[in-house]
């Protein structure tokens, strides 16, 4: 399939976008038409011993910097005048509980748990020639660049597919966080949201807000369980005597089908009070705080304790918001790091509490890193879109790390079969601030991650006569130095 992206004229933000919507449209179509996905090919794969049963992605939507975070470099504190090539942290280092290994000043709650984490500070994402957070987050979530001519499964749906719930009654992905309506680039976060080809009954329990999750496991208003359930049948009824019914394959309506059967037996099962919040002890939902992402941490140790098998919890990709800094970077940044230090260190206590830690695989990760003075990676095309273009810091909101940076980023990992206390690869100390050791692409990333669940990064789907890999062509291979 031809690249919509190929010629697109650097800053033509908006004809990229749609050709982004339309060529996902495509593929959408094209899992709705396809029919059962045949595992594994013409070749037995062999799935790894697995050293996690569950994984929590928290995912810093818009591009966490990593000289921000978790991978600081030279401090400059704000001056006007100051010559915006010589900026490289506009936060200091703090200590860690790990020895010689330091982070970024308002995340004390994680530097006390640093000995316990895997940090990668090499992690590396493509040059896709235009810098569109959603197609980098497509690129991420699914493993593949878009277009794709049929819809890429989101790595939780691989997951959901490979090996099947952890509990039967509860969802096998859950997504925390999101809204995929009402907000920008809503219709492009749908395309990787999603399980793709492997069909509804794989894709996520969508949960935008942590406090109101309860509600998303009752009967809607008015209508008890036995009204949802005649609800079902009748649905069913339809379907199966719908003369129109050509537009989905047989394979894809017994997904969706399926997917509805399960939402009946939640309703059904008291494994749905792991939904509601309010039941949890005060201290506890003090110590997660009242923010969304703080109660989407809290709502995510409670569904891997009830038996998810993939959780996803965002601090909600919103344009020109959150991590998204063009403009106000330090400031905002400031900010989120109070949102977020201390319900991560949290959860994971809870976990290690709990012991459930070892076998649950949390990762803190985000589709690129953020630079003050280079686009994409050096040499690249990719037009600039920050909104703080002068070359001496004159007004304190172009104090911060504006424009989109994919030559080095950082990805934390605790429990799940890696080690304690262990970096994985640099970048370079000055501009550019380009990973130096050990990079890790995507594909590899992910290799990484399925091998801990025991899944083979060669794991092969053929859809509509074409092989289709867990990493992208099969070819990712796990870190091994990672794993304890």
């Amino acid at each position: 399939m031809n690249d919509p992206f190929k010629n697109c004229a650097p800053g033509h933000e908006a004809p990229t976008r749609r050709a982004f919507l339309k060529a996902i449209s495509a593929s959408t179509l094209a899992a709705a038409m396809s029919g059962a996905p045949r595992a594994f090919g013409e070749e037995e794969v062999v799935q790894p011993k697995a050293t996690a049963d569950c994984c929590i992605l928290l995912w810093m939507a818009g591009g966490m910097a990593a000289p921000e975070t978790f991978d600081p470099k030279g401090y400059m504190p704000f001056q006007k005048g100051l010559p915006v090539e010589k900026i490289l942290s506009t936060f200091p280092s703090i200590d860690t509980s790990l020895d010689g290994v330091k982070i970024s000043q308002g995340l004390e709650e994680m530097a006390k748990l640093m000995d316990r984490a895997t940090l990668i500070r090499s992690h590396v994402q493509p040059d896709l020639g235009t810098i569109l957070h959603s197609r980098h987050q497509y690129n991420w979530h699914t493993g593949y660049v878009p277009p794709q001519t049929v819809a890429a499964p989101h790595i939780g749906a691989w997951m959901a597919r490979v090996l099947g719930p952890r509990n039967p009654v509860m969802p096998a992905f859950v997504n925390i966080g999101q809204r995929l309506e009402g907000i920008g680039e809503s219709e492009e976060l749908k395309a990787f949201t999603t399980a793709g080809f492997f069909g509804a009954e794989f894709g996520p329990f969508n949960l935008p807000y942590p406090d109101e999750a309860a509600r998303s496991v009752r009967p809607p208003q008015g209508m008890d369980a036995g009204r949802f359930a005649n609800r079902y049948k009748l649905f069913r009824k339809l379907v199966d005597g719908n003369p129109n019914r050509d537009f989905m394959s047989d394979y894809q309506q017994e997904s969706m089908l399926r997917s509805l059967e399960n939402a009946h037996r939640l309703l059904g099962s008291k494994d749905k009070e792991a939904f509601d919040l309010t039941t949890e002890p005060k201290e506890s939902l003090e110590a997660y705080g009242t923010g969304r992402f703080g109660r989407g941490c809290l709502l995510a140790r409670r569904m891997a304790e009830a038996g998810a098998r993939f959780i996803e919890v965002t601090t909600e990709y919103i344009p020109f918001v959150h991590w998204d800094t063009h403009e106000n970077g330090h400031e905002t940044l400031a900010k989120l790091k109070k949102e977020i230090d201390g319900p991560i260190a949290r959860l994971i206590r809870d976990l290690e509490e709990r012991r459930m830690l070892d076998r649950t695989l949390v990762i803190i990760a985000s589709e690129f890193s953020r630079d003050m003075m280079i686009e994409g990676v050096p040499g690249s095309t990719a037009s600039d879109q920050s909104r703080a273009k002068s070359d001496t810091l004159e007004m304190m909101n172009h104090y911060g790390l504006h424009r989109h940076f994919t030559g080095g980023s950082s990805v934390v990992m605790f429990g799940g079969g890696m080690k304690k206390g262990h970096v994985h690869g640099a970048t370079a100390d000055e501009r550019p601030l380009v990973a130096i050791k050990d990079p890790v692409t995507i594909s590899d990333l992910h290799a990484t991650v399925f091998t801990a669940m025991g899944i083979s990064p060669k794991t092969v789907y053929d859809i509509e006569k074409r092989p289709f890999y867990a990493t992208e062509d099969g070819k990712g291979k796990a870190v091994q130095s990672v794993f304890a």
